[in-house]
């Protein structure tokens, strides 16, 4: 990549990462002055589904941050990764807080029996959980004070990719298409991570037998 492109590229994320918010103000704006918009028969689930869509898609983005780098050379990708990271919690943090706006109108006595009848929404509440810690994390200064532990901590993306990917399996009623795609996404970016793995293992392995 050239200099030039180097240099635009986190504020050319970070423009792209604000544009599904962008589109999704914009569908709000026609709902309330009841125009035609692409919101369906129920604009409260519609605005739910969507931000957790994009928390999902973010995060598999996140994932393949690495593979594309050392994949393609694009070794400034790196400096992306943690942005789409902040941008995979802000949209759940939007899915979750849209929720209880739009859904259960704040209405926080009720949430345990919602729980009750659609476990999915712990299991996707524990993902935003996980995602707490590494969006706190996600900066210099943290990655200097803890150091190895820092890297351990931010292993948590995968337990985490996992719980939503559940999340949304499980509160799909009909086509399976979606999640599925998505979920081989994640194997593939897994596998790649198994194989880079097993190499470096192999390798390690060969150079004691030679030593």
């Amino acid at each position: 990549m050239t200099t030039r492109f180097s240099s635009t590229l986190k504020p050319l994320v970070f423009c792209l990462g604000l544009l599904p918010l962008a589109y999704l103000l914009g569908q709000v704006y026609l709902v309330v002055n009841g125009q035609p918009s692409g919101m369906g028969a129920d604009p409260a689930k519609t605005i739910v589904q969507f931000n957790g869509d994009w928390a999902l898609r973010f995060m598999l983005l996140t994932l393949a941050v690495t593979p594309l780098r050392q994949l393609l050379g694009w070794v400034e990708l790196a400096r992306v990764r943690r942005m789409l990271g902040l941008f995979a919690f802000t949209y759940a943090l939007a899915h979750f807080t849209t929720y209880l706006a739009l859904i259960l109108e704040f209405e926080f006595n009720e949430l345990g029996t919602e729980i009750l009848k659609r476990p999915y929404i712990l299991v996707g509440f524990t993902a935003l959980c996980g995602l707490v810690p590494l969006a706190l994390t996600s900066n210099r200064l943290m990655m200097r004070l803890m150091k190895r532990r820092w890297r351990l901590l931010h292993q948590l993306v995968y337990p985490v990719a996992v719980l939503q990917l559940t999340h949304l399996f499980w509160l799909t009623r009909s086509d399976y298409a979606e999640p599925f795609i998505y979920s081989v996404v994640f194997l593939l970016l897994m596998g790649y991570r198994v194989f880079k793995w097993r190499q470096r293992r192999s390798k390690m392995g060969r150079a004691e037998v030679a030593s």
